[in-house]
């Protein structure tokens, strides 16, 4: 079991409404906050960012040609099980993976970017289930 102490007893809440917004801006955004280099007490060592809720994930744009050539590889773990598909394919079914794998490989490689990605919440229409806790808006 791993045992990390938080710097911030208070973390803040962020919302990101990601409409017509890049995908590569978006996420750099995304994992700023998660990490917590907006802190004044940031440490590269500890857990100090925030919680992160991104919503309207449908209506994200993309630049280039990134929609119809872009490739996702993923493997059974058999022989010969890579399967690839294109990025138009998988953001129709499921928009939410388009981001989560940006933000999961702008994240540190270790225990401390596993606890970072558990921070962030993402929802494919403005309907969130964080409304109790007090959200920033981000632009």
């Amino acid at each position: 079991m791993l045992y990390i102490k938080s710097v911030n007893k208070n973390n803040l809440w962020y919302l990101i409404n990601a409409k017509n917004m890049i995908l590569g801006r978006l996420c750099t955004k995304i994992v700023y906050l998660l990490i917590g280099k907006n802190n004044y007490n940031f440490k590269s060592n500890t857990i100090n960012g925030n919680y992160v809720v991104v919503i309207n994930i449908s209506k994200i744009k993309f630049t280039g040609n990134k929609f119809n050539n872009k490739l996702y590889y993923r493997h059974s773990g058999y022989i010969g099980g890579l399967k690839c598909s294109y990025l138009k394919d998988i953001f129709k079914k499921f928009p939410e993976r388009v981001i989560r794998s940006g933000v999961k490989g702008m994240l540190p490689k270790n225990s401390l970017g596993k606890l970072m990605f558990n921070r962030l919440k993402i929802y494919s229409n403005n309907i969130h289930k964080h409304n109790s806790q007090k959200l920033i808006l981000v632009n």
